[in-house]
């Protein structure tokens, strides 16, 4: 009994599964990376079996895979080009303070109802600051283009600012401030405008 005919591109497919190794090796030297090298030799198999009805000799067929290797690798670098350039922008739009110098994303929503007057008892330029960051929630970039400084300089205003607002309400709010104004009921802090206490 006759042997079952094999699959139309079967036999060109496992040419180039022998030859795996020098594919490995002509991808390793272009991407630097032998687990890079794989993902993209995985991709030029799958676009192979793709295109399997279009080889029709065997001879060719790894000279074929090779272009098409090389057309795969293009387009891997490609993506990794555009990535790169993504990140590149993404850190030059945002330039973070220090980790230990960074906000406590709960003072906003757990900061007292006195800190608007404390701003009145900060530098200007500070008070300014915090309100356009803190309070309308500006991004530090379009604040940076505005005052015509760099992102890590305003960074390090606003730092400074901060903490400048939190040595204030610890001076006129007291203890409920130095343990970051959490369930506050004070309403003591003096208006810079001389309005009663309690009005704040």
């Amino acid at each position: 009994m006759d042997e079952p005919a094999r699959p139309q591109g079967a036999g060109h497919l496992q040419r180039l599964l022998d030859a795996r190794a020098r594919f490995l090796g002509f991808l390793a030297r272009r991407v630097g990376d032998p687990g890079t090298a794989e993902d993209v030799l995985h991709a030029a198999y799958a676009r192979a079996l793709e295109r399997a009805d279009a080889l029709h000799d065997p001879e060719r067929v790894v000279a074929w895979f090779y272009r098409l290797l090389r057309n795969v690798l293009a387009d891997h670098h490609r993506r990794e080009g555009a990535r790169r350039r993504a990140l590149e922008r993404a850190r030059s739009q945002a330039a973070p303070a220090p980790a230990d110098e960074r906000f406590d994303p709960g003072l906003k929503d757990a900061v007292c109802a006195c800190v608007g007057a404390v701003l009145g008892h900060l530098a200007p330029d500070q008070a300014e600051l915090l309100r356009r960051a803190e309070i309308e929630e500006e991004a530090v970039g379009a604040i940076a283009e505005s005052l015509g400084i760099s992102p890590g300089a305003t960074a390090v205003r606003l730092t400074r600012a901060r903490a400048a607002l939190r040595a204030r309400l610890v001076d006129l709010c007291g203890a409920c401030a130095s343990h970051g104004c959490l369930a506050c009921q004070c309403r003591t802090a003096p208006r810079p405008d001389g309005a009663p206490e309690g009005t704040v």
